[in-house]
This record gives C-alpha cells, structure tokens and sequence, in this order.
C-alpha cells in the first residue's frame, strides 16, 4: 500500500479527495417533489413574469395625474367606467381622464391606466369614485417584467431549492427540474466488538451507534445511504461484503478498522483491491482516517468511536459530497460565537472539539475518548487550525452546527 499512517495535513486529504471525486450525476424529478434537492442546470425564465402590468391591491385603476391633491377634505371625483375581470384582459376596458375601473388584485391593467388606489381610500356613489389619496405614478402596480425578464437566470445550479423556489420555478413553467443525484453511499461496519442495535451487549461488546449516526447525517445532507450490516475482522468477509458492496454505491464508509492494530486489515484489504492514498491525517479526533479508492469509487476508512467518526465525515467527506452534488454553497449549518475558556491545542494538527453553544457563547465539552454523551450535550464543533496552540477566551469562531 502507498502510505500506512504517514500522517497528511487535513487540506492535503481534502484535496486528494476533490481530485478523484465522481461529478455529479443528473436526473429530472417534478418540482412539487424537488424541495431539499439541487439544482444541477441554470434556470431561466421562459416568459416575462407576471407577462401583463397587474394591481397588487383590490381598488381602482386610475391616471395618476387625476388623484393630484386628493384628499379627505377634497377628494377627486373620477367616473366609474366598470370592473376589471379576473384572468383575461379585456381589450375595450380603457381608463381616460377623470375616469377610473374597479380592479381586483392580481387583475390586468386597463389601457390609459398607470396606477391603482386602494379601495380603503376610496368612496363610490353611483358610479362615482371619491378618491381620498393621491397616488403617483406605478403606485399598486407590478409591471409585466418587474419580477423576472425572459431569458434572465432565475436560479444558478449549486443552489438548494426551497419549497419558496419550487413555487418560483413553476412560475417559470418548470414541471420537471434537473437536479443532482443524490449519491448512494455505502455504510460497512466493521469489528468483532459490535453488535446489533437490537441487542444487549455482553461484556467486550458495543451496540453498533455510528451506523445509524452517518446514516442520519447522509440522509439530512441529501445522499442515499445504504447499510451492509456488521462485518466481523474477516478478510474473506470483508472482502466479500465490499465486492457486494462497490457497484451498488458511489461511496463507501467502512466504519472502524482504521487503526494501525494488525488485526484491523481495512488497509489492507483497500490496497489489495485498489489503493490506498491516505492513511493518518493530521487531525484529532480521527488521525488514522484511511482515504482509498477501489474501482475509481472512493473509500474512506473512518475511526470506530463515533465522535472521531462524526468529525472525520464533516471535515473529509462532507466536501466530496458537495462536489458530488455539485453544490455551490456547503449546506453545513455555522454560527458566530465567542469562547468561554481558553482551549488548549497540539500544534501541527487541525483539531475539533464538541462545544455547547447558548447566547452566542462557546463553552468547550471535554471528556475522554470514546465517551458518547458529548455528542448529545454538546450542538456543535469547533475548529482549531494546525497552526495554532489554542483559542483564547472571548475568541470569535465559527460553530459548525450538528
């Protein structure tokens, strides 16, 4: 194999991996499905939006010039010439000096119109209007290409669509959206010790936690994963499961069996089955993190405690997914913070440390390794660069949000 625990700086692994990650894939899914997705092609606008000048406001159409100095003590009198219909535009409906037409909201602008007084300002007798309050010209009015021209970019690709865009998008007359894939990503647990979650472990043995915790976070973050089940420290197993495993996914997590213990033979096995790039990065918790890749699929070999597991898949995997969604902008969640004790660190490794954070204040959660009620106290991570031997109290960061 090309490297066993020949320690990489984090940037050096997420390049590594940028440079063998797949592109993404395509697909069209209908845009009332399409919430959570990304976009995967620009989206223009088909026609002009709204495509007529329209009232935003139930009143009256009018010139602007004929409500001049109108007000409650002197109110302009216009003739009532009729009421606008909804959903069509009718041709003969023309608004002329001193005159004025009934308008719903959303109804087309009558010819010779140029803005909309609301009915509140507004007196009828007869088919006289008292208009109590000037307005100027494009008052109440949205004009036929104020939201989106034809041809304009709605939409980039990279973005996340909201159920608030769907809406937009169907406005643009998209019923089917191209979007990303979403990548299926394999989970392989690996480990004598590891049992199933329905099972009270024995002496020696964990109920398996990180399956069902990269599970969750795949899922939230737009992948598809797929769990294999618990492999025992077999070669022929494990090399088994992964040839199952490897046309049926794009990625694959093999939790536990990073260490440099002979028995744990995950390095092994990648490097007899394709290459091994990475094994050891500088970075705590999660050190010996392998990066591999068997059939031009990545594979990335992550530490058995949960915490470390968790840390590995935000700050090494998280960016492959994004290239692989083709997202321009990271969906991890960050907030502005200040620390609330000084934080100790090792130089010469990128470390990340559980903090709960209340009113904008960061206040670190130590504990030992392997310990899991960190993960439920603590909402976020902090990141300490390589370079640096701590944070000072009163120190601004960014919380990367769980």
């Amino acid at each position: 194999m090309s490297r066993f625990l020949n320690i990489v700086p984090v940037a050096e692994a997420v390049a590594i991996v940028i440079r063998f990650s797949p592109e993404p894939a395509m697909e069209k899914v209908p845009v009332e499905s399409a919430a959570g997705r990304i976009l995967a092609a620009d989206i223009t606008a088909d026609t002009d939006i709204p495509g007529f000048d329209r009232s935003v406001v139930d009143g009256y159409a009018v010139r602007a010039a004929d409500t001049a100095g109108a007000g409650d003590a002197i109110p302009a009198l216009l003739h009532c010439t009729g009421r606008i219909t909804m959903g069509r535009q009718d041709e003969k409906a023309v608004v002329g000096p001193a005159s004025c037409a009934y308008i719903p909201t959303g109804g087309v602008l009558p010819a010779g119109a140029d803005a909309v007084v609301m009915v509140e300002y507004t007196e009828d007798e007869s088919d006289t209007v008292l208009v109590k309050k000037a307005v100027s010209h494009g008052e109440n009015v949205l004009l036929h290409d104020e939201d989106f021209k034809k041809g304009e970019i709605v939409f980039f690709a990279g973005r996340q669509i909201t159920p608030q865009d769907a809406g937009v998008l169907a406005a643009c007359g998209c019923a089917m959206v191209t979007v990303a894939k979403k990548p299926i990503v394999g989970i392989i647990s690996t480990g004598n010790e590891l049992v199933p979650v329905t099972v009270v472990p024995g002496p020696g043995q964990v109920r398996d936690a990180n399956a069902s915790m990269l599970a969750a976070y795949l899922t939230e973050y737009g992948c598809i994963p797929r769990l294999y089940g618990i492999i025992a420290d077999e070669r022929e197993a494990f090399e088994s499961v992964l040839t199952r495993a490897l046309p049926e996914c794009d990625v694959i997590l093999l939790s536990g069996g990073s260490s440099k213990d002979d028995r744990d033979m995950t390095a092994a096995v990648i490097a007899a089955m394709g290459k091994v790039l990475v094994h050891g990065i500088a970075i705590a918790p999660g050190k010996p993190t392998i990066i591999g890749r068997i059939a031009e699929k990545p594979v990335f070999g992550l530490p058995g405690h949960p915490a470390s597991a968790f840390v590995v898949l935000v700050a090494i995997v998280r960016p492959l997914l994004d290239r692989m969604l083709g997202i321009s902008q990271p969906l991890q969640r960050t907030e502005r913070a200040t620390i609330a004790v000084n934080i100790p660190s090792q130089r010469g490794r990128e470390e990340y440390v559980r903090v709960s954070l209340k009113n904008g204040v960061a206040t670190p959660l130590f504990g030992k390794s392997g310990l899991l009620n960190t993960l439920i106290r603590s909402n976020g991570l902090i990141r300490i660069p390589a370079g640096a031997e701590g944070l000072e109290q009163g120190s601004v960061v960014e919380v990367i949000l769980w």
